[in-house]
């Protein structure tokens, strides 16, 4: 949404947005996850904030780059010429094309959400201990690694294929969407 304010909005609101973002992109991800645990409390919901909050700026900058470069598109131009309403532009033509190339990028992001959250848990700040997570469950593992390796290694093997699973999703669905245009 931030991205798509900043693309289409009036030059004010533009360059109030374009800040907002290069602050939010000065907070290194793992520290703003910290904090967020330490105001709210270490839950699953605070560690899926935390990383969607960090990982926002990233997308917004995408989100309207993509935005700027189909908003002078040839076809756009024609929809102008015609007199179509710049909703009916933006709705019609703008979003839904400049948006195609970051589900792509989006869905290969769920892998790195995941080894972040993961890291989370890992250092104590994710879910509960009575609830089983892949890097509460690495941490928990770490004690026996030499007596008990599975422990250590079934958890981290499950975040590694996982995080692989959704990256290589992410490519099929780009390449997919590439051939298509």
């Amino acid at each position: 949404m931030f991205g798509s304010v900043a693309a289409l909005g009036d030059r004010v609101t533009a360059a109030v947005v374009n800040r907002v973002i290069e602050v939010a992109f000065a907070f290194p991800i793992l520290l703003f996850a910290l904090l967020m645990v330490a105001i709210l409390g270490p839950s699953a919901g605070t560690a899926i904030l935390a990383v969607g909050i960090s990982t926002a700026p990233g997308y917004a900058r995408m989100v309207r780059g993509q935005i700027l470069a189909e908003r002078n598109a040839g076809y756009v131009e024609a929809a102008r010429a015609l007199g179509h309403p710049r909703g009916r532009i933006i709705g019609q033509h703008i979003l839904p094309n400049a948006m195609r190339p970051l589900v792509a990028l989006f869905t290969m992001s769920i892998g790195q959400s995941i080894v972040w959250a993961s890291g989370l848990a890992f250092l104590g700040l994710g879910v509960a201990p009575p609830s089983s997570e892949w890097g509460a469950l690495l941490d928990a593992g770490r004690a026996y690694l030499l007596q008990a390796p599975w422990l250590t290694f079934i958890p981290g093997a499950v975040i590694l294929v996982l995080a692989l699973a959704a990256t290589t999703v992410g490519r099929r669905i780009q390449n997919h969407l590439e051939k298509a245009q």
